[in-house]
């Protein structure tokens, strides 16, 4: 009974994670990683420690990449280097100052557009194309770390079914 209460709960944690991939108040990838490291050392599973090392190296991975993306998506799409600093310092401060769920978007937006003011003030269609690069870019972002989540999850269940 204690293990298929194990197994429920990575399983819960594995969803929360995925639905954190695009709600940033829940912390997407760190929560499923927590759920499959629950399901492999809190159950008596086969699963291979090759996919913890995998998914703990794509966690790691998608994490920086979530600060560089939409910063280099930005420079593609004509910003420049203030829009790419205004994207990662309004991402940040977006997290901690705007507090609804998406308030780090609303901040990167602002810090992207702002950066990209300072550098030309009479330029505002270049700032906006700048924004479009970086919404992009977190589109990106967000898209690898539900693509990385959802495997975490199918290969609890496939390894599931397997036992």
């Amino acid at each position: 009974m204690e293990e298929n209460l194990i197994r429920l709960l990575s399983i819960i944690l594995l969803v929360i994670g995925i639905l954190g991939t695009f709600l940033p108040v829940l912390p997407g990838l760190l929560l499923s990683l927590c759920g499959l490291l629950i399901y492999k050392f809190g159950t008596n599973s086969d699963l291979s420690i090759l996919w913890i090392w995998i998914f703990s190296i794509l966690t790691i991975i998608s994490t920086v990449l979530n600060y560089i993306i939409p910063a280099k998506t930005n420079k593609k799409y004509g910003g420049t280097r203030y829009g790419s600093i205004g994207s990662f310092v309004g991402t940040i401060l977006g997290m901690i100052f705007i507090p609804i769920p998406f308030g780090f978007l609303i901040g990167m937006f602002a810090g992207v557009f702002l950066g990209e003011l300072l550098h030309d003030f009479k330029d505002k269609k270049k700032a906006f194309n700048s924004m479009k690069g970086a919404f992009i870019g977190f589109l990106y972002g967000t898209g690898f770390n539900f693509l990385v989540g959802l495997a975490m999850l199918l290969v609890v269940i496939f390894n599931l079914f397997k036992s």
